[in-house]
């Protein structure tokens, strides 16, 4: 087609037109787009208070404790993806499996680095020492869950702070399990310094956006001492120096929390903030009561038998001559719901999640010395520890009968009377203490097994108490799932699919039972 003079010019002014339009259109849509409401650059107390809500709800007690409460026997799954679990149909090979925790563990730990470079020297908060002594912390916290479950894992080229948001890389490497943890570790020891120092900048500190102290740092010192009693006892099997390494582990603990009062509770579930164990339950009805966990109580005619275990018609049952008394056989029970019994513990809609417990420090005292043999000194350790999980217990419980939701539709029966101190004494007199004189590190893990049933996100570390032991080849804990028993958790398929490095490691997924974390004596 020709155009004359004049159509060529009509053209060129609409050209012109159109580009200097579309110049100021962009300029106005930046304008637009910009959020000038908002701030783009939070304070740092800000970001831990959700750092601290993810890591309680969404990481310690989210679908990895969940999945982890049916590999140790302390819950069986009974549906859907969780009895797939509970009979090694896929779920715990799949990527798929815990892809959210995956992506919520690495936010998480780019938070609390975002968190710890603002108050570093030269970052926008300099001078407040102890938030970032908490922000560490909490990346100590994160990156443990991730290398406990996942074993080699990217690590120093994730989860890292930038300008602009975007990842620093795309496709970060994958670290040794052994290099992570001694970033763990190195993470707590500057925590520890920076704990004793001041919030200096304008900012301030953080005060109620910390939902464990409220900015307390001598709670979170006594937090870091336990955690790194904690990790150095995975440490255990690796130990150059065993002894020394279990002796370290006693002095860190007693640095640690003193009482119950100053343990890491996250404890502000209520009728719509709700504990994680409850949330999955009551949605999805995916669990039931364990035959594993309640052959344990029967055997040592524990006082939480009566308790902690619900029928289909939410009638507590008072023991094992209960005539609705119907636990599921670990790896061998049928998928239904509403069939079998239930722990009280998934109807604790506001029980506290434990990040870390002061039981939990008294079973490793008691632990390091059994293994020290100073079995003498672990007893009177091990006899708190026990009354101490059962008054736990007894708060898992409470929560259950006064549960709002629940309540909502009459709630549940309860028929029995609460464990006092001096039955739970008179139990540890009774039957533990004989158990104990026979075997004591045996009877001392068995005791911190049932420690961590119940409703407060202890099954994961649970979970790390036996791939330990089997590391070291201690058969000491009996599970009954004939079923191959996962050493691991998959990575996630954000990564999977997009990480050559990930999906090379990842293959087919049967890993998970073939290799120990390095821990636990394996190479990755």
């Amino acid at each position: 087609m020709k155009m004359n003079i004049n159509t060529i010019g009509r053209f060129l002014i609409a050209v012109l037109i159109s580009t200097t339009v579309m110049s100021c259109t962009e300029g106005i849509m930046d304008d637009i787009n910009e959020d000038t409401n908002h701030t783009q650059d939070a304070p740092a107390k800000f970001i831990l208070a959700d750092v601290i809500t993810s890591t309680a709800f969404s990481n310690a007690g989210g679908d990895i404790n969940t999945y982890t409460s049916a590999y140790v026997e302390h819950e069986v799954g009974t549906d859907n993806q969780l009895y797939r679990a509970e009979h090694r149909q896929g779920e715990p090979s799949s990527a798929s499996t815990f892809n959210n925790t995956w992506g919520s563990l690495y936010a998480s730990l780019r938070n609390a680095r975002i968190a710890i470079e603002k108050c570093s020297e030269g970052g926008s908060q300099e001078g407040n020492q102890v938030t970032k002594g908490i922000a560490e912390v909490l990346a100590a916290y994160n990156s443990a869950l991730i290398a406990d479950m996942f074993g080699n894992a990217p690590w120093s080229e994730a989860a890292l702070p930038s300008e602009d948001g975007t990842p620093a890389y795309m496709t970060p490497k994958i670290d040794t399990q052994e290099e992570i943890y001694d970033g763990i570790m190195k993470y707590l020891d500057d925590a520890i310094t920076d704990l004793e120092g001041t919030d200096e900048h304008p900012s301030g500190s953080i005060g109620k956006y910390d939902f464990l102290y409220a900015g307390n740092a001598d709670q979170w010192t006594k937090f870091a001492y336990g955690l790194k009693a904690r990790y150095s006892m995975h440490l255990l099997q690796r130990a150059s120096d065993p002894e020394a390494l279990l002796e370290d582990v006693l002095e860190y603990a007693n640095l640690s929390f003193q009482s119950v009062d100053e343990q890491a509770a996250f404890a502000i579930y209520d009728a719509t903030n709700l504990n994680p164990l409850f949330d999955f339950q009551w949605s999805r009805d995916g669990l039931a009561a364990s035959e594993s966990m309640s052959e344990k109580l029967i055997e040592r005619n524990d006082p939480r038998l009566r308790r902690v275990f619900i029928d289909a018609n939410w009638v507590q049952m008072t023991g094992a001559d209960d005539e609705a008394f119907y636990m599921a056989p670990n790896g061998e029970n049928e998928q239904v719901k509403y069939t079998y019994n239930t722990s009280a513990f998934v109807f604790s809609q506001t029980a506290p999640t434990l990040l870390l417990s002061y039981h939990e420090i008294l079973f490793l005292k008691a632990e390091a010395l059994c293994r020290l043999d100073r079995a003498d000194e672990a007893e009177s350790i091990l006899k708190e520890a026990v009354v101490t999980a059962i008054a736990n217990t007894e708060i898992g419980v409470a929560a259950a009968m006064s549960a709002p939701t629940v309540m909502n539709y009459g709630g549940l029966e309860e028929t029995t009377e609460a464990i006092t101190t001096t039955e739970a004494e008179t139990y540890f007199t009774d039957e533990v203490l004989p158990l104990f004189e026979a075997n004591p590190l045996k009877e001392t893990m068995n005791q911190k097994y049932l420690a961590f049933f119940g409703a407060s996100g202890e099954s994961t570390e649970c979970y790390n108490d036996i791939r330990r032991l089997m590391g070291l080849g201690e058969n000491l804990i009996t599970l009954n799932n004939p079923n191959e028993f996962p050493l691991r958790c998959p990575y996630g398929n954000d990564d999977t699919t997009t990480n050559p490095a990930i999906k090379e490691a990842y293959g087919t997924g049967q890993y998970v039972y073939e290799e120990p974390v390095w821990w636990a004596g394996g190479t990755r």
